[in-house]
């Protein structure tokens, strides 16, 4: 029996290799954006056809998502969200790599420098797999402030040598989840000296979650970032980014949220309305961009 992490490095291998992310590098630099994104159709039918699991994660939010549609139809749902995933990708290489420059308008700009300029202490920058946030990390450079993602160990190094995953910039960190205590050492340090600390929120892995309601199911999303967010006494900041059109981003950053302790017992029954604010902002998120939520990981399974 292969163990759960030699499983997800024989997927991760699968899913990209040192020639795949060189082939389109040189197609990116030979044929431009649209030249790349036309080669997805193909990839992505591959993908559609032969990678069971990928299409059966997503199959899982495409049939809450389009309900009442046939398998055909969900089918052709599940090709447009790897071929969004994949142009997506692209775009953040060709952003980190300089190959091309991206429009990105900010909404809640100046709630969150304001936010900044009220306290010394950092935030919880919660984020989650839709869109692309890699690519609206890169307007975080303005806040003049360290941004720590908290990331595992990327499984598939050519994924982090062509995409550059720990290489964003000067002003990102990596903590590890699989440090001593789960990371949260370092993060409460990052905090207090006034970082911002990035989580993603909508997939638990192995940590604990709490039943939300969630594109009218129950799912189940990871509390870890609102506990801290309450130990820490620091606001969390939900990034949503959406790909609008060719070039062209949105990043919000208006859903900010207080997670707080009244009492000491039942904390974590008083964190589910906090998880609950974050899964209806990625509703309403996912309602008006149907094909860039990337979960392709069934959430809606404990």
């Amino acid at each position: 029996m292969l163990s759960n992490n030699q499983t997800r490095k024989i997927i991760a291998k699968r899913r990209g290799n040192t020639f795949g992310f060189w082939f389109f590098r040189v197609f990116l630099k030979v044929f431009g954006l649209r030249g790349a994104y036309g080669f997805l159709y193909l990839i992505c039918l591959y993908y559609l056809l032969f990678d069971r699991q990928a299409t059966n994660g997503a199959l899982a939010y495409a049939k809450r998502r389009f309900p009442g549609s046939g398998l055909l139809r969900l089918r052709l749902h599940v090709y447009r969200l790897f071929i969004s995933q994949g142009k997506q990708l692209i775009d953040r290489y060709a952003a980190i790599s300089g190959n091309a420059l991206f429009n990105i308008k900010v909404e809640g700009a100046e709630g969150l420098t304001e936010l900044l300029r009220s306290r010394q202490e950092g935030f919880i920058l919660l984020t989650a797999h839709v869109g692309n946030w890699q690519v609206a990390l890169t307007t975080l450079k303005n806040l003049n402030r360290l941004v720590h993602l908290v990331m595992r160990p990327e499984d598939n190094p050519a994924v982090e040598r062509s995409l550059h995953i720990s290489k964003e910039g000067d002003f990102i960190r990596i903590i590890s989840p699989e440090a001593e205590l789960d990371g949260i050492v370092q993060i409460m340090n990052a905090l207090k000296k006034g970082d911002v600390v990035s989580i993603m929120g909508d997939r638990k892995y192995n940590f604990q979650a709490l039943d939300v309601f969630f594109l009218g199911d129950t799912a189940y999303f990871p509390y870890g970032a609102f506990a801290i967010a309450a130990a820490a006494n620091c606001p969390i900041v939900v990034l949503l980014s959406a790909k609008l059109a060719y070039k062209k981003y949105l990043v919000d950053v208006s859903n900010v949220l207080y997670p707080r302790y009244n009492g000491v017992a039942g904390k974590q029954e008083q964190l589910r309305s906090f998880v609950q604010q974050f899964a209806t902002a990625l509703d309403t998120y996912t309602e008006r961009y149907p094909y860039q939520c990337f979960l392709f990981h069934d959430i809606w399974k404990n």
